[in-house]
């Protein structure tokens, strides 16, 4: 992960916001990965707003959470493989992580690559905790570029 200082704060506490930050993206992956709509949920602010892979948008713990538990309910999601790329510091307040992620269909043992994503997380700090303020998940169709296709899916294949 890089992030960059801001005024006159530390490359230590520049690592441990991208740790914190991290940590709190990684929570996220496994409320989904678990499928703990209310976990998932918790995450956010209480105006954050999810946009999801079909693009649709959910505002407010609660909708993110009633929405997901009948996401689970309906569907068999898959579980995500994903790898953090990069957090920003953009105030000692707010930060933004970039990651890429992959998903391995019920039934299936490899990353299927029309599912990658580029996933987008903006992270507040209020009260001395993190919470997401907005995360997009961004399909990563990159059309015409199929060897960047599978340049992200080698790349979290190694990881699952």
């Amino acid at each position: 992960m890089s992030g960059e200082k801001f005024g006159s704060e530390s490359s230590t506490s520049l690592e441990q916001t991208e740790k914190e930050v991290g940590a709190l993206y990684h929570r996220l992956i496994e409320a989904w990965n678990k499928r703990k709509a209310a976990n998932y949920a918790a995450l956010y602010t209480g105006d954050g707003v999810a946009i999801g892979f079909d693009g649709s948008q959910m505002t407010g713990r609660a909708e993110i959470a009633s929405t997901l538990e009948q996401i689970f309910k309906d569907h068999p999601t898959a579980p995500y493989t994903v790898k953090v790329k990069r957090v920003q510091l953009i105030n000692p307040e707010v930060a933004i992580l970039m990651a890429i992620a992959g998903m391995v269909p019920q039934g299936q043992v490899e990353l299927n690559p029309a599912l990658n994503t580029l996933q987008t997380l903006v992270a507040v700090k209020s009260a001395g905790e993190w919470q997401i303020s907005l995360f997009q998940n961004t399909p990563a169709q990159l059309h015409g570029r199929p060897e960047l296709v599978r340049q992200m899916t080698e790349e979290l294949s190694q990881l699952q």
